[in-house]
């Protein structure tokens, strides 16, 4: 078995790998077994199915990374690659086996129990249900998507770590016309389990909500434009929180001095009602894991407490930088990409106030019930997001939906523009991307009040 040979040579490959110098050495092993099932017109019309595997090798020497991988990685091959990237032979000193650590995810119905009719059947659950919203159903789209992900990272500081996620993505897309216009739904669910998350999120309720949405902004009136209070519902998802301030506070941007955020250690940059934290050792979230890809355990790190900016997130390269331990955040898209700071499960923490008085306290603004897409510019911390689903706020009541606007702010202004935190608290799923990395995270957050932000919109 390959893990074994892993284990029972990682002391000749790291040491051969550091006989050049060096301050760390890495071997990184992966094996993924994925399942993506799509249906589209009424049928399934793709199925992708298939093991990954590889093994990946890093050496980190003087703040700089040295990378190589290999999808045959028998022993002759890891040693080529070794010599490849320590530009020499002999032998370097190196810990091995200090420290054990092992995670996995407690799946009830095991994926990889079911076959492809089980998830064909889950599909065309949802297809149902939106379809029967009538002919102004136009398209309808269901994607599955089931891994297995095996690690194991064995490194020169002796830890050895395994871990094995299993992750399930589910979500629906609902196209609908009236004949005049085209309105886009879509909703999603998943996480760090297996397929008894169809016991608690079915897939109807999914496919409803996609199929409602499109329906609702149909009738919906073209937004206006200028400022406006803005109250983001905890059903809107994190794209805020994760878009136009996570990133922020990764330290390799923040080093790089591509974030809005450097050099504020200690100083208020947010509402004193606000507080975020960057968690992967919640229960079954997309974002979790029982260790990182460097193979360093999952953390709760808290961003912003009350307002004050507490920290950055690290991973081992940007922490060995400033003298720091790493605060879990080291990760990659496989075996074949070199690990970097990302976010896990990002959120604001729930306040004090009640979301209903939030809305009944706001003379006029605009409601957001779902983000969509958007830009970011880290640097300056300005955003555009798109709202797929909103609503006008008139004396103190939602009134009519909107559609075609945006939304037009800076992520530390915003923050510090916060009046008001709801007691709830709403998770979204995503794939994070950067740097052409792709990775699961979770995004929360309760409804906030804005005191005024940009709407972009389309009436004259």
């Amino acid at each position: 078995m390959l893990k074994d040979m892993l284990k029972e040579k990682a002391g000749t490959l790291l040491s051969n790998l550091l006989s050049q110098g060096g301050e760390y050495g890495e071997i990184f092993y992966e094996r993924t077994r994925l399942c993506r099932m799509h249906l589209e017109d009424n049928k399934i019309d793709k199925v992708q199915w298939g093991i990954d595997e590889g093994v990946g090798v890093r050496l980190i020497k003087e703040s700089k990374t040295y990378y190589g991988y290999t999808t045959e990685p028998s022993f002759e091959n890891l040693m080529q690659l070794v010599k490849t990237l320590a530009r020499g032979v002999g032998h370097g000193h190196v810990c091995i086996g200090l420290r054990h650590l092992r995670g996995w995810t407690r799946a009830i119905i095991d994926p990889e129990e079911k076959d492809l009719s089980y998830r064909a059947q889950i599909l065309h659950r949802a297809n149902d249900k939106a379809r029967s919203y009538g002919d102004k159903v136009k398209q309808v789209m269901a994607v599955l998507m089931d891994r297995t992900r095996d690690i194991l990272v064995i490194n020169s500081l002796g830890d050895v770590a395994e871990d094995e996620q299993k992750r399930v993505v589910f979500f629906t897309e609902v196209v609908a016309s009236d004949g005049h216009t085209l309105q886009r739904g879509y909703e999603s669910a998943g996480g760090r389990e297996g397929f008894e998350i169809f016991e608690r999120v079915m897939p109807e309720e999914v496919a409803r909500k996609a199929a409602e949405r499109a329906l609702l902004m149909l009738s919906a009136k073209p937004a206006p434009a200028g400022a406006f209070t803005v109250v983001l519902a905890s059903e809107a998802g994190g794209t805020m929180i994760h878009e136009a301030v996570g990133h922020g506070f990764e330290a390799d941007l923040v080093q790089k001095g591509l974030s809005v955020y450097r050099g504020k250690l200690g100083q208020k940059v947010a509402s004193e009602l606000i507080t975020v934290i960057d968690d992967a050792t919640l229960e079954g979230k997309n974002g979790s894991f029982a260790v990182d890809d460097e193979g360093v355990p999952a953390q709760r790190t808290v961003l912003i407490d009350k307002g004050y900016l507490m920290g950055y997130m690290y991973d081992r390269l940007t922490a060995m930088r400033e003298g720091r331990q790493s605060t879990g955040n080291g990760r990659r898209q496989s075996y074949a990409h070199v690990p970097m700071v990302r976010m896990t499960n990002t959120y604001i923490a729930p306040g004090r106030d009640n979301p209903e008085d939030i809305i009944g306290d706001t003379k006029r603004g605009v409601l957001v019930l779902k983000m969509g897409g958007g830009e970011v510019n880290t640097v300056t911390g300005d955003f555009v997001f798109e709202i797929m689903e909103g609503y006008m706020i008139e004396g103190g009541r939602v009134t009519h939906p909107i559609r075609s606007a945006t939304l037009i702010g800076n992520g530390p202004k915003a923050l510090q523009d916060v009046d008001a935190v709801g007691y709830d608290l709403g998770w979204s799923i995503g794939t994070c991307g950067k740097d052409g990395q792709g990775v699961p995270v979770t995004d929360a957050q309760p409804t906030l009040r804005i005191r005024s932000m940009v709407l972009g919109g389309t009436e004259v």
